[in-house]
């Protein structure tokens, strides 16, 4: 770093920045932000930038992800922050440790009529977990570790730090700066051993257990104590969120599909970070067997019981509960998978064979087609993002990450247009293997600009789009409540030529409407070295019955158990 004559206060946060750790910054430029950009440039932290604020937090959360630690980014003032404010929603719920910089008007002017004047820290404050200002160059660097402290703290999340003009723009002699911080450790917590005894016991005595596995096994790093767990218990494992693929393709008792079926018979059911919302049905009667006994393990003490009562709740690091349950092996192990096991692995196998065939509509690809072909064609040690509805809960049905962190989608805020942000993220970490996104063509729209982005910094990834010419899912779910009566806004055009937007940004792009050409022209895309899409025409008469959003459930609900109770003339 050269030696400077003094630091301003953009110098100040971005050699804390540096001294934690930070690799990239996830921008699109501003004024506000012009002197941390400047302090950046003198500690080597490369910036990379976007068409739209969203996609630069949503690139900063994937970066995060990937690997398992903080992330920044960094945002100008007034509608840079609100431009922000969906990518950490996003981050927030998805648990991910996401630090956002935002640029402010000086605060000696606060509330005068300021250009791009905006009430940051009160539109940030609901979806973080720490949200304050630097409000004077001497405080920086410590609110700065305080930022990184609590956003590494399970459960992870975002944090947001204002950083106001008059504060960046403050001149510091070099002997009087404030020192720079040590990066904050995460301390993690043991195990009570006679609760550790009581669920090695009852996993023992089970005849019928389940395990759950979430993303909070995934940030805790709990893959191999996880593999060592399941091997020994030789119970069916099903991951959900950031624990997809914690386990590789092929682990020997991960299932899949049939989840419901299996709480609904299982007698003990272990929660290794994972939540009881939507996904779990809210843990509300029907959803688990009544007489199961359930035991829910997370770091964070309040997520505990929340929305059902469960029989052991153990706040604990999941990696360091799951290694001391592998010492106690001898009184759960068992020496080969007990009937049930076999049975679910059996049906999940079936599923997966029921779905590996289609048939399209001339001139299209039917769906099952569609995520067999893709799903076959891509590397086992691919990254693969999922940004859209149907097509995405599709594909995720057949797919099998090859390992942990190598799946990613938005989380449980559902957000779409984070496939191209994304893929940015994941392509600054991962350089050498496939990064690949699955698309619907609704979803593609959000932010199908970012190709721009990325083709401009040499960041290759293939898109594929999935177009049926519709909001697939929310068409589905409005026709099951409400009729085919009245459609609009469920429908978009399979016409638009979407591969030739991103050729005319610099990229390579195909349109293809025959399954047999799904293949080569992935080869083709890959082998482009540039990022590019592959848009696949399907059959847009194919309707895919919701689950987790089912018009049919809710008409029931609210219609006295009449799933047409809401369908007028």
């Amino acid at each position: 770093m050269p030696s400077l004559p003094w630091l301003h206060g953009g110098d100040l946060v971005a050699q804390q920045l540096k001294a934690f750790g930070t690799e990239y910054v996830f921008t699109l430029t501003g004024g506000h932000i012009s002197p941390l950009y400047d302090g950046l440039r003198f500690v080597d932290v490369p910036l990379i930038d976007f068409r739209h604020e969203q996609a630069a937090v949503h690139a900063a959360d994937a970066y995060a992800r990937v690997r398992r630690d903080v992330a920044v980014a960094a945002v100008t003032a007034g509608p840079g922050v609100t431009g922000a404010v969906t990518g950490v929603a996003n981050a927030y719920y998805a648990e991910s440790p996401v630090i956002v910089l935002g640029g402010r008007n000086p605060f000696i002017t606060d509330g005068a009529g300021n250009l791009q004047e905006a009430p940051h820290l009160e539109l940030m404050r609901p979806i973080t977990k720490y949200c304050t200002a630097a409000y004077d160059c001497w405080r920086s660097r410590d609110v700065l570790h305080d930022a990184f402290a609590t956003a590494q703290t399970p459960r992870l999340g975002p944090a947001f730090l204002d950083l106001p003009m008059d504060m960046q723009l403050t001149r510091v002699p070099l002997d009087a700066a404030p020192p720079v911080r040590t990066r904050p450790r995460r301390a993690v917590g043991g195990v009570d051993p006679d609760a550790m005894r009581e669920v090695a016991a009852r996993l023992g005595t089970a005849a019928q257990p389940v395990v759950l596995v979430g993303s909070g096994a995934y940030w805790a790093r709990a893959e191999q104590s996880l593999h060592a767990f399941a091997c020994g218990l030789k119970a069916p494992v099903f991951a959900n969120g950031m624990a997809r693929g914690i386990l590789g393709a092929h682990h020997p008792f991960q299932v899949v599909s049939g989840r419901r079926e299996a709480l609904r018979g299982a007698d003990v059911v272990l929660m290794l970070g994972v939540d009881f919302d939507f996904r779990l049905g809210f843990g509300q009667p029907g959803v688990i067997h009544p007489g199961a006994f359930v035991v829910q393990v997370d770091p964070d003490a309040s997520r505990l019981g929340r929305n059902r009562d469960v029989d052991m709740g153990i706040a604990s690091d999941i990696e360091r509960f799951l290694t001391e349950l592998v010492g106690l092996d001898s009184a759960y192990g068992r020496p080969t998978p007990p009937r049930w096991t076999a049975n679910l692995l059996a049906n999940d196998a079936a599923r997966r064979e029921r779905r590996a065939h289609g048939a399209g509509t001339p001139g299209t690809v039917h769906p099952v087609d569609f995520t067999t072909q893709v799903a076959d064609f891509l590397d086992e040690d691919a990254t693969v993002i999922g940004d859209g509805g149907d097509i995405v809960a599709m594909f995720a049905s057949r797919h099998r990450p090859g390992g942990p962190g190598l799946w990613m989608d938005p989380g449980p805020f559902g957000c779409l247009g984070v496939g191209a942000p994304f893929a940015i993220g994941a392509r600054l970490h991962r350089r050498d293997t496939q990064v690949a996104v699955i698309f619907g063509d609704g979803s593609f729209g959000f932010n199908a600009f970012e190709f721009e982005s990325a083709i401009r910094q040499d960041l290759p990834f293939v898109g594929v789009i999935g177009n049926d010419g519709a909001w697939g899912e929310m068409r589905t779910f409005h026709a099951d409540l409400f009729g085919e009566g009245d459609m609009s806004a469920q429908y978009l055009s399979q016409d638009p030529a979407y591969e030739q937007v991103v050729e005319a940004l610099g990229g390579h792009g195909e349109r293809v409407d025959r399954a047999e050409d799904i293949k080569p022209a992935l080869e083709r895309a890959f082998a482009a070295g540039v990022p590019a899409v592959v848009n696949v025409i399907l059959d847009p008469t194919y309707r895919r019955e919701n689950a987790a959003v089912s018009g049919k459930h809710v008409a029931r609900s609210y219609g006295e158990g009449d799933p047409n109770a809401f369908k007028r003339p």
